[in-house]
């Protein structure tokens, strides 16, 4: 017969729960992230053409 008192524990396969997210100071939408790469690209493209580098 089987024991109806013994509860085993219960796994959760490695997963993580939203409520278990680590929460970081800085929230960074990834569009502004998009958009800090492209403001660089720019940065850089300017410099080259008003200080080209002549070899």
């Amino acid at each position: 017969m089987a024991q109806q008192g013994i509860h085993m524990p219960s796994s959760g396969g490695g997963l993580m729960r939203y409520s278990e997210e680590y929460n970081s100071r800085f929230k960074i939408k990834p569009s502004h992230i998009i958009l800090f790469i492209i403001a660089i690209i720019a940065f850089v493209v300017i410099l080259k053409i008003f200080f080209p580098i002549s070899g």
